[in-house]
């Protein structure tokens, strides 16, 4: 693996501006010409980055091994030669493959932990870690959909791919038994590593299958979604990012809505009386109210997204 991104990286360099000696002196030098480059290229982000300079922030500083929240401190720092040729590596790889960035440093962070990922699972950029925050605490001044994380005994992580809403669920449900389930063999080696990178073999079970499939009759507090959404239409018009990513996270069938529908009409007969379901759909709430007017779904808000994310308690499930 570290042949081959070497060589990539040596073939990009070979087509990208020459940097002279000098030229970028500080961490904030190279922010600067990455987002020119990626400006100039007309790079997509949706990758856990929102704009170029967050990408190049990101690049940056995963070059150096700097986690985010360290950035700032380092920004006027000088670096070295070894780390300048990393670096301008990294910004031409990321313009000539048009690869998403954590597929070439094999690393995303979600809510500020870091989880491998590469090309065998979608890179993960769900609000459900932020929701599970926000919305699943025991503060009274707080928005609480489900009482005290303590008190949660079971989750489930359906369509989990890289493993990273398991442990994040994991970490904020510390007494409850969470499952994860993958239809990807591929996925589920990628979960595996991250689980055991945060030493949770314990507490997460992995099942390959098809949604509740390889379940049986269990039952659990809470069941996350993040499935497949994208309708026809978007999948003909995703970006080369993107279609870096597996097919099979993305498509929802025509109108998005395939993998959602099912678990809808099957999360009753999986959640305990008082349990309800976060599920993702990104722009496809107008198309899930018009198939489910009779569920009273409530739409969540995230610091990035509006009404993407629905809750619904398993008594209106029923």
């Amino acid at each position: 693996m570290a042949r081959r991104v070497k060589a990539a990286a040596k073939k990009a360099a070979a087509k990208f501006p020459k940097v002279g000696r000098g030229e970028l002196v500080t961490l904030l030098d190279f922010v600067r010409f990455a987002v020119s480059r990626f400006v100039e290229a007309r790079l997509t982000f949706a990758h856990g980055t929102t704009d170029p300079v967050a990408e190049a922030a990101f690049l940056v500083g995963e070059a150096l091994h700097l986690h985010p929240d360290q950035f700032e401190g380092f920004a006027s720092a000088r670096v070295t030669a070894a780390e300048a040729a990393r670096i301008l590596d990294l910004i031409a790889l990321r313009v000539t493959t048009r690869k998403p960035a954590a597929y070439l440093v094999n690393k995303i962070y979600q809510r500020g932990l870091p989880f491998y990922v590469d090309e065998r699972v979608i890179v993960p950029r769900s609000f459900i870690g932020e929701l599970l925050d926000s919305h699943f605490g025991d503060d009274s001044e707080a928005m609480s959909l489900i009482g005290d994380p303590a008190g949660v005994a079971s989750v489930l992580d359906l369509c989990t791919g890289s493993g990273c809403l398991a442990i994040l669920a994991a970490r904020h449900f510390p007494n409850a038994e969470v499952d994860a389930v993958d239809i990807s063999a591929d996925a589920l080696a990628v979960a595996a590593r991250n689980v055991s990178d945060y030493g949770l073999e314990g507490q997460i079970e992995l099942y390959r299958g098809d949604l509740f499939g390889p379940l049986g009759h269990k039952r659990y507090d809470l069941i996350i979604a993040n499935p497949p959404y994208v309708d026809a239409a978007g999948m003909a018009e995703l970006p080369a990012e993107c279609r870096a990513e597996p097919k099979l996270a993305f498509d929802g069938g025509v109108d998005g809505l395939d993998v959602i529908n099912r678990i809808l009409n099957q999360a009753a007969e999986h959640l305990a009386p008082e349990g309800g379901l976060l599920g993702e759909v990104g722009r496809g709430r107008a198309a899930l109210e018009l198939a489910f007017p009779q569920l009273p779904l409530l739409w969540l808000d995230t610091e990035d997204s509006l009404g993407e994310v629905f809750w619904i308690g398993a008594g209106d499930l029923s």
